[in-house]
């Protein structure tokens, strides 16, 4: 039997709690339960629409903007009940919690949300360990395979200041500072390097996204510091001024010393000695994060310690 989930059109204003917020994570929550293949085919359809016009799933919301939303029929139930007792460690790994904000040592494996075949991601699941916030967005994105410092919003204001500290990044912003630390290939012989190569983002092989650098690309900016090294591999440490995706895993590889267990663009021999070696992950841990705190504009720095299993690779190499 079809289950209706909304059975005409809606008009809905955009109010503080919004203000800011892409669409797409708008829809996510208003229309919780729908799949979020099926709101983006009705961003993409046209049939969602903010003050009567198209808009792009990236789209900010303004206060007082009024968004189209069309009538959805679900042919089958489509909630997504979280296990809380299978996500009950991300308890755990909260690194940082205030009224406004939560930074979170994501593990690796982990999607940051649901979506292309996942059912739950951190997002989904923090919000049914959480039940008790009325809010709770991604302030900004890691990679499935990466882990480390992640940080969520708990109140829109919150939301609206970080990500505009992120969105301006580290280039013209000295309010927020990335840092991740990755294995490479190789020795490290550059000492600390600033790496400015353009990035496509939007580049695909086999169907899949695949950035590469490109001097029509984006601008893109990493400084490269090693920490340790051997005729193996160096352990680095990597400062980013720009949020490009894969921006550590590319421009590393561009300078000849690919990250260790990169499936997508690292070196396969060496990864099957790192494999060999115990490393069973992509090598990238966001260590820590500078940033100033969207209500008492305070300087705050989270660390999140290696995972054990990165640790453990770094002892045994170095």
């Amino acid at each position: 039997m079809s289950k209706p989930a909304l059975k005409s059109v809606q008009f809905v204003e955009v109010t503080d709690d919004s203000d800011g917020q892409r669409l797409d994570n708008f829809l996510f929550r208003f229309l919780k339960g729908v799949p979020k293949s099926m709101v983006y085919r009705l961003i993409r359809k046209g049939e969602v629409r903010i003050n009567k016009k198209r808009a792009k799933q990236t789209t900010r919301l303004a206060l007082g903007d009024v968004i189209r939303i069309p009538p959805i029929r679900l042919d089958e139930a489509t909630k997504v009940d979280v296990d809380r007792g299978r996500y009950d460690y991300l308890n755990r790994a909260i690194l940082f919690e205030d009224d406004i904000l939560m930074v979170i040592n994501k593990p690796s494996g982990l999607a940051v949300h649901s979506g292309s075949g996942i059912s739950v991601g951190l997002i989904e699941a923090m919000r049914a360990l959480r039940s008790d916030l009325a809010y709770l967005e991604l302030v900004h994105r890691l990679d499935r395979d990466t882990s480390g410092c992640l940080v969520l919003a708990k109140k829109a204001t919150a939301l609206r200041g970080l990500q505009a500290d992120f969105r301006q990044s580290g280039v013209k912003n000295s309010r927020l500072d990335k840092r991740y630390l990755a294995l490479v290939k190789g020795r490290w012989r550059h000492g600390e390097r600033r790496i400015e190569k353009p990035l496509n983002t939007d580049a695909r092989y086999k169907g899949e996204r695949t950035v590469k650098v490109d001097k029509d690309g984006q601008y893109a900016c990493s400084i490269v510091s090693p920490k340790q090294t051997s005729s193996l591999a160096s352990l680095i440490e990597v400062k980013l001024l720009t949020g490009r995706t894969h921006q550590v895993r590319v421009h590393c590889q561009s300078e000849s010393h690919p990250l260790a267990g990169d499936s997508r663009y690292g070196d396969m021999a060496f990864n099957k000695i790192m494999k060999h070696r115990g490393l069973k992950r992509l090598f990238l841990h966001a260590a820590s994060l500078s940033f100033y705190h969207p209500q008492t504009d305070a300087k705050i720095r989270i660390d999140a310690p290696l995972p054990a299993e990165l640790k453990g690779m770094v002892e045994q190499l170095f």
